[in-house]
Order: structure tokens, then C-alpha cells, then sequence
């Protein structure tokens, strides 16, 4: 079976969804399924392409005419599907439900190509709170066409606990990991009273970084310091976020202690997590009203064989002794209690890594998916 995975965007090398979307494709070849990867790229002329692997499908031109082209026009990409013969699609959908898209599917589902959707988090209404205009823009057509873009969906895929979306069946898998490219953490702290934080993300407002600094604020505060806390944030975010974070710092004597690495990745990201004792999950995704979920970060810490903490559902979590639960709430987390976590157990890398080698392959989560086509 030939299949196309397609995406409405770049890729950057440290970005940790480009690489979550090549460890996809690499598990859908693994199950037997020729695919190949659509994407959108900008070369160093500002020219707009439309991407099959390293095949150019379509060029757009440059400037605000080929920002909209690559937008609406999809007639290229229809070409493409049905002189190849691709007889699946999965699409991972970004948000850009519109008339042209909604007239594609339609039209694929006239050449009998099965389409799945991934939504890769859900609900994500409320994670548009607070943004810019131009963001609720963006929410605003999403919310009238999205309804009907589904009627030409197969499924959609969930790594929530939803069994249907927009009156359509889900598929529900988990985040998964493509465990040849994480590398283990090898060297275990020899340095009992200093311990290192990281939290590795896109930063936006549901990862709820501030309550950690916060708890580190009042931490600090104190008259004897036993152990020495710091806190690596790795990555970019929202400007607004990343300046509220480094303003925290700042106001509170805290740079020492709590460090912007930026983006990182390769031998870089290798390095930051041999350093590393514990892995900041999402603290706050109750703030954009979800409660359960399976992220891609809580799956590559467990792959790094570091522990972590998180404030969500995980059901393939839940019950491991190397995670830490902190409140679904803003509260400031509490660093004398996560000492003490990370001080009374004992975390053998391999012994984490092994827990979920069997069950959180991305082979084994593209298998779900796989077993609908036939």
C-alpha cells in the first residue's frame, strides 16, 4: 500500500514535533506501508514549495501570494495522489479547516483514498486564550469549517480518550517513541546536594513552567539550603511566556538557578540530559481544559531513563515509581517534596527506558493504524 503522510508545515532539526512526525513515518514503514512525507518549505530565496520526501510537488512563488496559495490550492497534490496510486492518507491536521481543504477530501474520497486525521491534542479550543488576533483568527474559521471538513475523514487519531470527534470514530493511541534515535542517560548524580531540573519543550502556557520557578522562589527563600536546585529550560516558546519566565528570574536573583538554554539538540540536547536528575512534564494543561492525555514529552523522559513529574492523566504512567503527580491547579510547586522524591528512590536508567520499550514503540502505535486498512 503506498500512503502519504501529510502536514501543513516545515521542519526544524530540534523541533521536538518535526522529529515526533519522522519517527511516524518511520513506523508506518516499518508496518509495510510505502509512505511518503508532504510538507511545506521556504528555501534561502523565500520561495514556498509543497514537498514529497525531496520531490518538489508544486511551487508557490514568494511573498504574501504564495503564503495564501500554499493555503488553498491543493489541486497539485491531488495530481500527485492519483498518478502515484497513493491509497491512504494520514494527515495530521493543523488547525486549517477551510472550504479548499474541505473540497480536497472530497475529492479524494472520490478516488476511494482512505484519509485518517490526527488531532494531536484535544480538546485545544482553550489553548487559543489570551493569544492574539490573529490567533483567534485562526480559531474562528477553524471552528466553522472543522465539522464538516471531518464528514470526509475515515478516522480520526486521538491520544486522548475521546471515541468520537466531530461525529467522527476515533482511533486512540499513544504518543510513541522511535527508541534507536534517544539516547539513554549513562552517568547517575555524583553529587548528592545539587540537582538538576529540565523541561524540554515549545513553551506555551500549559506547560506551566512558572509553577515550578515560582516553587523555586519560595525554595530559595529559605534560611538553610541544603541542596542546590537548578532548573535547564530547553527550547523556545511564546515570547510573551519565555519574557515572563526570564522576568521571574530575574526579579527574584534566581539566573543563576534557573537557566534559558534555547533550542538544543543532537550531542547538545545529549549533553543537557546526562546532566539532568528529574524531567519537567506539562504542569498545566487544566489551563486549556484538558485533563487526560498521553504527551510526547513524558514518553522521552522515560526513554532518556530519567524520572519525571507531570499533572495530567497518563494512563501509561500512572502507576510507574519513577513519576511524581503535582496538582492539576497554579499552585507553586513544592521543591522540598520533590527533593525528598528524588532522595528516598532509587532510578536505574535501563529499568525505566525497559518499561515501555514493548508497548510505546512508534512501530507498535502505527500498527493500530495499520490494522484498519485491511
Amino acid at each position: 500500500m503506498k500512503a502519504l503522510f501529510l502536514v501543513f508545515h516545515g521542519f526544524l532539526a530540534y523541533n521536538g514535533i518535526s522529529k515526533k512526525i519522522g519517527y511516524q513515518v518511520d513506523g508506518l514503514r516499518q508496518c509495510g506501508i510505502d509512505t511518503r512525507l508532504t510538507y511545506l518549505k521556504i528555501d534561502e530565496n523565500n520561495i514556498h514549495y509543497r514537498m514529497a520526501d525531496e520531490t518538489v510537488i508544486e511551487n508557490y512563488g514568494k511573498g504574501f501570494q504564495a503564503k495564501i496559495r500554499k493555503r488553498i490550492c491543493y489541486k497539485s497534490l491531488y495530481n500527485y495522489v492519483r498518478n502515484e496510486n497513493i491509497e491512504f492518507i494520514y494527515l495530521r491536521y493543523d488547525h486549517n479547516a477551510n472550504p479548499f481543504l474541505i473540497l480536497f477530501l472530497k475529492s479524494l474520497q472520490k478516488l476511494r483514498v482512505k484519509v485518517f486525521m490526527e488531532i494531536p491534542t484535544y480538546p485545544y479550543d482553550k489553548e487559543y486564550k489570551g493569544l492574539s488576533l490573529d490567533y483567534q483568527r485562526i480559531l474562528f474559521f477553524d471552528k466553522c469549517f472543522r465539522e464538516r471538513m471531518a464528514k470526509y475523514v475515515d478516522y480520526i487519531v486521538t491520544f486522548s480518550d475521546h471515541k468520537e470527534i466531530w461525529n467522527r470514530p476515533t482511533i486512540q493511541i499513544s504518543n510513541g517513541i522511535d527508541f534507536s534515535q534517544i539516547k539513554i542517560k549513562q552517568n547517575n548524580n555524583i553529587n548528592p546536594n545539587l540537582i538538576n531540573y529540565i523541561g524540554v519543550a515549545t513553551i506555551h502556557p500549559w506547560h506551566g513552567y512558572d509553577r515550578l520557578i515560582k516553587g523555586l522562589i519560595e525554595y530559595y527563600k529559605q534560611n538553610a539550603i541544603a541542596d542546590k536546585v537548578y532548573f535547564h529550560i530547553v527550547g523556545e516558546g511564546v515570547p510573551e511566556i519565555m519574557n515572563y519566565y526570564k522576568e521571574l528570574a530575574q526579579q527574584n536573583n534566581l539566573e543563576d538557578y534557573i537557566i534559558f538554554h534555547g533550542p538544543k539538540f543532537g550531542t547538545d540536547l545529549d549533553n543537557l540530559f546526562e546532566l539532568a536528575d528529574l524531567g519537567i512534564g506539562s504542569l498545566a494543561r487544566h489551563r486549556s481544559g484538558i485533563y487526560k492525555i498521553k504527551t510526547l514529552k513524558n514518553r522521552e523522559y522515560a526513554a532518556r531513563g530519567i524520572p519525571f513529574i507531570y499533572s495530567e492523566f497518563d494512563e501509561d504512567f500512572e502507576n510507574m515509581p519513577y513519576i511524581y503527580k503535582v496538582p492539576a491547579d497554579d499552585s507553586a510547586i513544592n521543591i522540598n517534596e520533590l527533593i525528598r522524591f528524588y532522595k528516598t528512590n532509587h532510578f536505574e536508567p535501563n529499568a525505566i527506558r525497559a518499561s515501555i520499550e514493548n508497548s510505546l514503540s512508534w512501530k507498535k502505535q502505527m500498527q493500530h493504524i495499520v490494522n484498519l486498512l485491511f
